[in-house]
């Protein structure tokens, strides 16, 4: 069933500017032209886990970077694996050949064998030639661990529900929160999900858009905008007003989108820089953390028979780090966004995660002056 994420604020909704460059028109992972975005939100049956039936609070999150045939008409990625504790699927293709060919997908850990399944089942359909006149698909799967929630074990997200989340992925703007592959996640000791933030650069910069969306699921202290939030609130591993320990341990799945012309190794780089836009959030990649980050460009189209010789122009190195700022600022919101608009979950046992109060924590970001700072600063996402 699709569920409905409420009201709830996005961080400039109430004042939180983070960073000095502008947001694109939906903040979003799809101001990058092309991009699409599908959810499908699971949410079944309530009370004791029973292994295999429930209750249920998971989803798949699905991620195009375009509109044509991904496995005929590949676009440049690249992959950056900060801390590997997880399952994620077929990410060494990615930095091997600098490619991605099936859209990406966003789901709980155990269900990410299935959802590969269903990306080379979907990819067949669309290329009958694979495995037989061509080369095999590369699916690729990021996860994160939901089962303080969900019952895991299930494996609830099924290949339809990879395929109607592909088939009804849109553009502009994108729900965030509690939904799709973040339904069932947790972060910092509230309820975590999906998030997604985006720059655009000023024309003398390139001009160039950069959207991230974030699938937050990992421990830490919680910071806003430079508040030190989880601390005033008192929520961190140990606290005694939380109704159960905090797991110190996560994940954290962060996707990439620009439209900038850039290569592989350019890519990677972009994708590292993902880490320190979350740790500016209070995310500290502990020990049974899953971090991975992929980045691709929609600027150019790698065909599959591709000629002898390929011929490409990228950014150059000199001006790339207009975006690193961009990576940086974006995944920082996008973490922030994940969190806001989650609503509050009660899952498998009864174990209930709550969304950050707001108007706590606009007590404390007043008190730190962390709010309306574009008000006071002379943007650089103007023409500078």
């Amino acid at each position: 069933m699709m569920v409905a994420n409420g009201a709830r604020p996005c961080a400039r909704d109430i004042g939180i500017d983070i960073g000095i460059l502008k947001p694109g028109r939906w903040n979003a992972i799809t101001d990058v032209r092309g991009v699409k975005v599908g959810h499908v939100t699971l949410v079944e049956g309530e009370g004791r886990l029973i292994p295999g039936r429930g209750p249920v609070r998971t989803g798949v999150t699905m991620i195009l970077p375009h509109d044509g045939n991904l496995f005929w008409e590949k676009v440049p990625a690249a992959a950056y694996v900060l801390n590997g504790f997880g399952k994620s699927i077929g990410l060494h293709q990615v930095n091997e050949l600098g490619n991605l060919e099936t859209p990406i997908a966003l789901t709980n850990t155990l269900n990410a064998p299935l959802a590969a399944d269903a990306l080379i089942e979907w990819s067949i359909g669309h290329n009958p030639q694979i495995g037989i006149g061509t080369g095999t698909v590369n699916p690729v799967v990021g996860e994160v661990n939901d089962g303080s929630l969900n019952d895991i074990q299930g494996c609830h997200v099924r290949k339809e529900h990879v395929f109607w989340a592909i088939a009804n992925a849109t553009s502009g703007a994108v729900e965030e929160g509690s939904v799709g592959a973040g339904t069932g996640s947790t972060c910092m000791g509230w309820k975590g999900g999906i998030g997604t933030s985006s720059r655009a650069l000023p024309p003398k910069r390139g001009g160039y858009t950069v959207g991230v969306l974030v699938q937050t699921n990992f421990g830490g202290v919680l910071t806003v905008n430079g508040a030190p939030v989880g601390r005033e609130l008192g929520r961190y591993a140990g606290s005694r007003d939380f109704p159960y320990e905090i797991p110190e341990d996560g994940s954290v799945m962060v996707v990439v989108a620009t439209d900038a012309p850039l290569d592989h190794k350019q890519l990677e780089r972009l994708a590292k820089r993902v880490g320190l836009g979350l740790a500016r959030t209070g995310f500290y990649s502990s020990n049974g953390s899953g971090d991975f980050f992929i980045a691709f460009s929609t600027a150019r189209r790698i065909p599959h028979d591709s000629p002898l010789i390929l011929k490409t122009e990228v950014v150059s190195n000199d001006a790339m780090s207009p975006l690193f700022l961009a990576v940086v600022e974006a995944t920082e919101e996008a973490v922030i966004n994940s969190m806001l608009k989650a609503t509050t979950v009660t899952g498998r046992d009864g174990r209930t995660v709550d969304a950050i109060d707001i108007d706590r924590l606009l007590v404390v970001m007043r008190k730190y002056n962390a709010l309306n700072w574009s008000k006071a600063l002379p943007p650089w996402g103007g023409t500078e």
